[in-house]
């Protein structure tokens, strides 16, 4: 009977913040687990203490992108020139649709999952624009035939919220999402009047708590003293939705005050929503005016957090109208958030964000560094979170780290 041998990787660092058990084995070292990482039959069994170097590598659970557009990246060289608020995007995107041909969204939305993995991400959410038709459009059949290629990847059907107060259009938008492997139900909620915006929540999700669908929305994605993200809220608690809703965005919470801003966090934290907060695209367009803005176009990021909301980050928008930069790495993204948003260290704090608190966001267990099989783990060269957020530290598998000859690791019989 042949016995696999253990793979041990020597002298890591685990955040212990990504453990289920932060005590599980090794030497605590600050926010972190430190000694050999110890996999038998392809999941990690242990971590014990010893032998340490100099240079210790950093061991986490592969990257979660929970919002971008895979049917919008990379569309920005047809485009041209761009500026402007969110109503402009929407409109210079608007028009490039015309070029959304099998051949192009195949050949964009397999570039940018490319990137996404490349970045370390194991799970990726992309959100698909729906159009006037109930029916599905072509972006949604493309993106579905990439899903074998990655681990998870969701879709999410991107509508709008007037639309969705017609029962009919929900229920048949809402039947083809469920018929979608990692299909999720999403609307776009921005300054709709408010019984409107009533009519189709309350349809959404009906139709989420009869199939069973995770929820998302893009919502008050504006300055504006808008009231999207508290009528989800209320919504999800009146019609006692159990399944997880993810509220993109959020960016108007910036200008609620600190008495409307507890009250809203409150029903968020009943409720179970997620805050998906998206500083790439909002900080681009948000908050415009001549010259150089004044106000930071993101939401309430830490105040959100200190009232139990969970707070996640996404990539959102790479290369298109409504943002001509931007990366599909969630790493990135985070490392935006921190600069906009004020968020000071220890950032291993912060890795949750982009890992464990995101996979909950999107509806799936979350993948913790002890519970983990070794191809759903990453490793890298840093030493601290700071310089991992910061991307000054490439990110590798590590399944393809202990197979590199260059970084043979010792092995030892079970």
């Amino acid at each position: 009977m042949n016995i696999m041998p253990d793979i041990q990787v020597e002298d890591v660092r685990l955040p212990r913040i990504l453990l289920k058990d932060p005590d599980f084995g090794g030497t605590r070292d600050g926010d972190y687990q430190r000694g050999t990482l110890i996999i038998r039959s392809g999941r990690v069994a242990g971590l014990k203490n010893g032998p340490f170097g100099k240079s210790p590598r950093m061991v986490l659970p592969k990257l979660t992108e929970a919002h971008c557009h895979l049917d919008k990246c990379h569309t920005l060289h047809r485009i041209g020139e761009v500026g402007g608020d969110l109503l402009a995007a929407i409109s210079a995107q608007a028009q490039d649709k015309q070029n959304w041909t099998a051949e192009d969204l195949a050949q964009r939305t397999q570039r940018g999952l490319d990137e996404c993995q490349s970045a370390g991400c194991q799970t990726v959410r992309t959100h698909v624009d729906w159009g006037d038709s109930a029916e599905p459009p072509l972006a949604w059949h493309i993106l579905a035939e990439l899903q074998p290629q990655t681990a998870t990847l969701q879709l999410a059907a991107l509508t709008s919220i007037d639309q969705m107060a017609d029962p009919v259009f929900a229920a048949t938008v809402a039947t083809h999402v469920a018929r979608t492997k990692g299909g999720i139900l999403g609307s776009f909620v921005l300054n709709q009047d408010t019984e409107i915006m009533r009519a189709g929540l309350h349809s959404t999700f009906a139709e989420a708590n009869c199939l069973g669908l995770a929820l998302d929305f893009h919502v008050d994605e504006s300055l504006d003293d808008l009231n999207g993200v508290e009528l989800i809220a209320d919504t999800a608690l009146e019609m006692r939705h159990q399944g997880p809703v993810l509220c993109g965005h959020a960016v108007s919470l910036m200008n609620k005050t600190d008495q409307d801003l507890a009250r809203i966090a409150d029903k968020l934290a009943q409720a179970g929503i997620v805050v998906c907060t998206l500083p790439t695209t909002n900080l681009y367009l948000q908050g415009r005016v001549d010259g150089t803005p004044i106000q930071r176009g993101i939401t309430r990021v830490q105040e959100l957090m200190q009232l139990g909301v969970s707070v996640i980050v996404g990539s959102d928008n790479v290369a298109d109208a409504f943002c001509p930069l931007g990366q599909h790495d969630p790493r990135a993204a985070l490392h935006l958030a921190c600069l906009a948003g004020h968020l000071d260290p220890p950032y291993a704090r912060l890795l949750p964000m982009i890992t464990t608190d995101a996979q909950r966001g999107l509806g799936l267990p979350p993948v913790t560094v002890d519970d983990a099989a070794l191809d759903q783990l990453a490793i890298s060269d840093a030493p601290s979170a700071a310089g991992l957020v910061a991307g000054h530290h490439d990110l590798m598998a590590l399944s393809a780290f202990v197979q590199t000859d260059a970084h043979s690791n010792s092995r030892t019989p079970a």
